[in-house]
């Protein structure tokens, strides 16, 4: 009996710590607490490893700020006085709570000194990216999730050493899961040629670190302080439509010039900071920018380790202010409540809440996750596509024609609270034009999910979608 005492003991000590840790986070919770009963002992080692709040980066966070600080007061007064004469931002006034939240969330002002290009799908954007950084003369930031040692990534590589070779300074950030492919070879040439190359948290040392769920998501290249790029696409042939299972992959990307940069150029900065422990100060990092077609344009971003979900409370300050229509793409859907609640009561207010998914799955565990949230949302009036043409990828919110998004967070709760992603918001109404004609242009590429015939799955896929929504929140 003594043992049967000893063995309860601890799964109460178990399932104690998941509580105190987690109550925050009911949802995630309850998946811990299912991996825990379906595995003991083994379900309490993964939770220790991979389940610690992140805190590490506080302090980089704010040594990345103090240089933005100084730059902001350099352009602040020019920048209030082009926003008032802007039709973009007496729109944006005119939902007073929409604009107090963009205005507070801290460190991503809105700027207005910009000038936006949609690229879309993959070809289209690397030709862009490599054009770019052909023009660069200073420095090269180099950013992605994941870079694969393939004809893409060679031929980026190949570009990358040509300019180290011409003087250029050139900095690139991976991370250790997303690129877990990538070879040391394709590593040691670079570094060779004289590229400062690191990953963000190799796999082994975030392990026994206990931060293996906390991934650097985001996609960033920044050319001599003036043009950056964002968006869904990583370096890899599959976006070009090479992978022979998912084919054509559909994908969007931005490429951005203006004081927008600054900030995909902060972010660089504090990731830069916390991989290499250098401090990037040279003023050229932050060049005077002049364009003449001026725009709105705010840079969010969001990790583990801020204070705010500041991509989340934007996606959810904008599904509030829809008043005619919410279009959304995201490869991933798993919600947290708060989006839930705040589509289901859009559209029961009258708005027109459409969201396309992929038909084609990368993940069958996460796309029955996402399947499991759609009967909810598709009897509240919310309308589901499923574009067959291939793989959709990219990740775009357009509400009426007030704001658009691109970035590289998915409407899922992994990207709101637990990966480090890169968001750019858009005011523009050619900038929201362009978008909702690629949108549109989707549509016709895409089935739409019926409740009728959604109601009438198999008991068994009905269950998977059970198991696979309870451990959502870990994926």
């Amino acid at each position: 009996m003594l043992w049967v005492v000893i063995v309860l003991l601890l799964f109460i000590f178990q399932t104690a710590t998941i509580l105190v840790g987690e109550y925050k986070r009911p949802a995630k919770t309850v998946a811990w607490l299912l991996v825990l009963f379906i595995f003991p002992i083994i379900g309490f080692i993964m939770y220790y490893f991979l389940a610690k709040e992140y805190s590490q980066r506080k302090m980089v966070r704010r040594k990345g700020r103090r240089k933005m600080a100084e730059i902001k007061h350099q352009w602040m007064d020019s920048e209030v006085s082009n926003l008032a004469m802007k039709e973009e931002i007496y729109q944006l006034y005119a939902e007073p709570r929409l604009c107090g939240l963009l205005h507070n969330i801290p460190g991503s002002p809105i700027t207005s000194n910009n000038r936006v290009e949609v690229l879309t799908n993959g070809g289209v954007t690397y030709e862009a990216m490599l054009n770019a950084i052909e023009t660069a003369k200073i420095h090269i930031h180099f950013e992605f999730y994941t870079i694969r040692h393939d004809e893409i990534g060679v031929k980026f590589q190949e570009t990358l050493i040509r300019k180290a070779k011409e003087g250029v300074k050139v900095r690139v950030i991976y991370d250790g899961i997303g690129s877990y492919t990538l070879s040391s070879a394709y590593i040691n040439k670079l570094r060779q040629a004289g590229v400062q190359v690191y990953p963000f948290l190799q796999p082994f040392i975030a392990f026994f670190d206990k931060r293996m769920n906390y991934r650097n998501h985001r996609k960033i290249i920044v050319i001599d302080g003036l043009v950056g790029f964002v968006g869904g696409i990583n370096i890899g042939d599959e976006y070009l439509g090479r992978d022979p299972k998912l084919g054509f992959w559909r994908d969007t990307h931005l490429k951005l010039y203006g004081d927008s940069v600054y900030y995909l150029q902060q972010t660089f900065m504090t990731d830069w900071l916390f991989v290499s422990g250098e401090r990037l100060g040279d003023d050229s990092l932050f060049p005077e920018h002049n364009e003449p077609k001026a725009s709105l344009v705010q840079v969010i971003s969001s990790g583990p380790d801020a204070h705010w979900d500041a991509i989340q409370e934007m996606f959810f300050a904008g599904i509030v202010a829809a008043k005619k229509r919410i279009y959304m793409t995201t490869p991933y859907f798993i919600p947290d409540p708060s989006i839930t609640m705040a589509l289901k009561t859009a559209v029961i207010s009258g708005v027109d809440v459409r969201i396309i998914l992929p038909y084609k799955a990368d993940s069958r565990i996460v796309q029955y996750a996402s399947r499991s949230y759609l009967l909810e949302l598709m009897q509240a009036g919310v309308q589901f596509y499923l574009y067959r043409k291939g793989f959709m990828h990219a990740k775009v919110m357009i509400i009426d024609h007030l704001m658009a998004t691109v970035g590289t967070a998915n409407v899922d709760m992994r990207s709101f609270f637990s990966n480090f992603e890169l968001n750019a918001v858009m005011f523009n109404k050619d900038v929201i034009k362009r978008l909702e004609v690629d949108y549109l242009m989707d549509l016709k590429e895409c089935d739409e999910l019926k409740l009728a015939e959604f109601e009438q799955r198999s008991r068994m896929e009905k269950g998977k979608e059970v198991i696979a929504r309870l451990l959502s929140p870990l994926f």
